[in-house]
């Protein structure tokens, strides 16, 4: 249902720091001045949906993002509904999204270097995520500099 151009485009969700999660998208095509878009998001089938509490909006007020904390999503999935409406009429809805988790560095690295064996041994900890809990997940690239 709605007028085609009307629903969002280019939505992305970036969690950060384990628990936050920012979502942007752009206003739809065809979607006039007086559009408001309205986000509403949950981690299983289960839950009801939650309302974005925390807008980000455009010069025109409308909304084109959403800031959330304490996000948790375990089991993998998040599902999202974007409705909204313009002069009373009905918004087409989303099908696809992105969702991107920007890790922390490995935490409590250490380095041994001994002259006897000319090498180093270091040791590291998995940052933490969101959702990813098995360490098999992760793959690291150790760049090594002579100072």
């Amino acid at each position: 249902a709605g007028m085609n151009g009307t629903a969002i485009e280019n939505f992305v969700c970036v969690i950060f720091n384990v628990s936050f999660m920012n979502c942007t998208w752009h206003v739809g095509r065809t979607a006039s001045g007086d559009t408001q878009y309205f986000l509403y998001w949950k981690t299983s089938r289960k839950e009801d949906f939650t309302e974005c509490q925390n807008y980000i909006k455009d010069n025109c007020g409308r909304h084109t993002g959403c800031r959330f904390q304490n996000v948790t999503i375990e089991n993998k999935r998040a599902y999202f509904l974007v409705n909204g409406s313009r002069s009373g009429q009905n918004i087409q809805s989303i099908s696809d999204y992105i969702i991107v988790e920007k890790l922390t560095p490995p935490l409590n690295v250490t380095v041994n270097c001994t002259e006897a064996s000319h090498g180093c041994e270091i040791w590291w900890q998995p940052p933490h995520t969101s959702h990813v809990k098995r360490r098999a997940c992760f793959k690291y690239e150790i760049v090594i500099e002579n100072k």
